[in-house]
């Protein structure tokens, strides 16, 4: 068969083209994940410190109000715990000062404020704000609304906090901001005098928005799990969805550990709490 020169030279720049495309359209690909990845990280750090710092704030209420932990106390002695009744409800204040180890491990720094009305119907309403608070090198600020229950239809404590909470991370100047819908239910632990074999599992949906504009809207999908002898999520699924992507967050199988993977389009991405 016979070629002639003009096929020659639309075969070249027909190659030519569909290489540049292909090459520009992987450069594109790579350039918007690697952006994402960067920005879920700090998202699940977000995930992760808010929880934390929330699992902080019902545990100073039970200590307080409960009196569930009689044998130790989940607060180390650097901890400042101030309590006011007022008949009705009170006001609880948790002061770490400049630096404060949990028994836990945890390292945290400034104050929690709380606030609650009488108990009505065996529920109770607490407001709480974080004021220059540091929750393992992140910082908290804001606030939100409790309603803890002391019994849920599986006859366990349970509380279920509206957020509004800023997340800043060390050596930048980008933060989060989560607001959302999260309930703990205490399934473990209940009763025991003890904080060290307390177990949460979490439910819930929530926003996370980064300064930089990058959105991300988190579903759990299989029950969060939280160990308060740990400082980190020990398992569960978050399904996260954004504009170029929908995936899953999976905290593992129980390990206390600072690790989770994020999958995306069948790829599984390491990520270091």
């Amino acid at each position: 068969m016979k070629i002639t020169q003009f096929a020659y030279v639309a075969m070249f720049c027909f190659a030519l083209v569909f290489t540049s495309c292909e090459k520009d359209e992987d450069q594109e690909t790579e350039t918007q994940f690697n952006f994402s990845a960067e920005d879920n990280l700090r998202a699940a750090q977000a995930d992760n410190a808010t929880d934390g710092a929330l699992n902080i704030v019902e545990n100073g209420y039970v200590e307080a109000e409960e009196g569930r932990s009689q044998i130790n106390s989940f607060f180390n002695e650097c901890a400042i715990i101030t309590i006011q009744p007022n008949g009705n409800g009170g006001s609880i204040v948790i002061d770490f000062g400049e630096g404060c180890q949990l028994n836990n491990s945890s390292i945290v720094s400034g104050i929690i404020n709380m606030d609650y009305g009488a108990i009505v119907g065996g529920t109770r309403t607490i407001n709480y704000q974080f004021e220059n608070f540091i929750y393992n090198s992140n910082s908290v600020t804001g606030g939100g609304e409790i309603l803890r229950e002391i019994a849920n239809n599986n006859g366990n404590p349970q509380s279920t906090i509206n957020e509004s909470i800023v997340i800043g991370f060390p050596n930048t100047s980008v933060t989060a901001t989560r607001t959302g819908l999260r309930v703990a239910e205490w399934v473990a632990g209940v009763g025991s005098g003890t904080w060290q074999d307390n177990v949460y599992n979490i439910t819930g949906n929530w926003d996370t928005q980064l300064t930089n504009g990058f959105n991300r809207s988190g579903l759990v999908t299989e029950k969060l799990v939280r160990k308060l002898s740990c400082s980190y999520l020990v398992s569960g699924l978050l399904e996260v969805t954004q504009n170029n992507f929908t995936g899953v967050i999976n905290w593992g199988a129980g390990e206390c550990d600072n690790l989770a993977t994020l999958e995306v389009n069948g790829q599984v991405y390491d990520i270091v709490l």
